[in-house]
């Protein structure tokens, strides 16, 4: 079997609600540079019959940089990190509220609020709430937060002030965590989750790629994502910022980022997949490509480095062939090829 009728295939068995297996996913990412425009076909004919053309916009605020008492070895505001970055507590309300203004302008469909360090304290927390209602009160646009390790006490208030979405990455697999971070573990983060999935509201959560992991572990974390329930997967690809303990770190081509794409849609075929940090400095001039597997990007940049203007952005998309929209999934016959 070529491997374009391979990939259609598996595209086909995924479309009738079955997951591929791990042989499969391993065919995935190890597939020949003459197989990708194929797979990408295959991973778009999943992408169209849950989202069609339409691609979401997100922006970040870093609402609270560095300062930070963990060591993930990734982060430049880890306690591990000497990269230059600024650092400050968190924000005024009227600051936050500035950029949901900016990123609704932008069209964005969600506005996510960043802070750093290990959990919030109470009065942030509180903080928070009373900014969120704010911007609610003011423009319609969802709002994600990403605010660390949570109890359940937090994410029912969260949710009662208007969040729709936390964010909150296991970013690698069970096996590789401890090689990346010491200072909380695995079984930490998807408290978090659990909590965030009893108090109604959506999860947020995906991995970064790069950092060393093997195949198996990519394998691994996409699995793990689907299994947590987690309604939007952002895939990042590690920007090795010097001063971190992963500077220099150069694992990545722009296929391999595409093929991890794929996978992560194969493995989760009706999620928002988003091609999240790194996009711009690892796919490089591939980057409309990833828009066939994946249905949402970030816009303006990330916390502590720079990323596609609004105005690239929208260009991108309409150049090659979508449309931005607001995130609603839907089901569409048939798919058109794209190999």
């Amino acid at each position: 079997m070529t491997e374009r009728k391979h990939f259609d295939a598996l595209a086909d068995r995924v479309l009738a609600g079955k997951p591929p297996t791990r042989n499969e996913c391993l065919s995935v990412l190890g597939s020949p540079e003459t197989a990708l425009l194929s797979l990408l076909d295959a991973a778009f004919k999943i992408r169209h019959r849950h989202f069609g053309f339409g691609v979401q916009l997100h922006v970040l605020k870093n609402a609270k940089s560095g300062l930070c008492p963990e060591d993930c070895h990734y982060c430049s505001q880890s306690s591990v990190s000497d990269a230059p970055i600024e650092k400050y507590p968190l924000q005024s309300q009227d600051n936050i509220l500035a950029g949901a203004v900016t990123a609704h302008a932008g069209g964005a469909h969600r506005y996510c609020i960043v802070t750093s360090g290990r959990a919030p304290t109470e009065s942030e927390v509180d903080r928070l709430c009373g900014t969120v209602r704010a911007i609610k009160d003011r423009m319609d646009i969802e709002i994600c937060c990403c605010l660390g390790l949570l109890t359940a006490d937090h994410t029912r208030r969260l949710r009662d002030a208007g969040v729709d979405r936390v964010n909150h990455n296991l970013n690698t697999s069970e096996s590789h965590h401890d090689q990346i971070v010491s200072t909380h573990t695995y079984k930490d983060r998807l408290e978090t989750l659990r909590h965030v999935r009893d108090a109604g509201l959506d999860i947020c959560s995906g991995g970064i790629v790069g950092m060393g992991e093997s195949h198996d572990d990519i394998i691994d974390l996409a699995f793990e994502l689907n299994e947590a329930g987690a309604d939007s997967i952002p895939v990042n690809f590690l920007h090795p910022i010097s001063g971190t303990p992963l500077e220099g770190r150069e694992d990545l081509t722009p296929r391999d980022c595409l093929r991890t794409l794929c996978l992560f849609r194969f493995i989760n075929p009706d999620r928002e997949i988003r091609v999240a940090g790194g996009r711009e400095r690892n796919i490089r001039s591939l980057q409309p490509l990833a828009l066939y597997p994946a249905n949402s990007i970030f816009m303006e940049g990330y916390l502590t480095t720079n990323g596609q203007a609004t105005s690239d952005a929208h260009q991108m998309i309409s150049d090659a062939g979508f449309e931005v929209t607001t995130g609603q999934s839907f089901d569409i016959e048939p798919a058109i090829s794209v190999a």
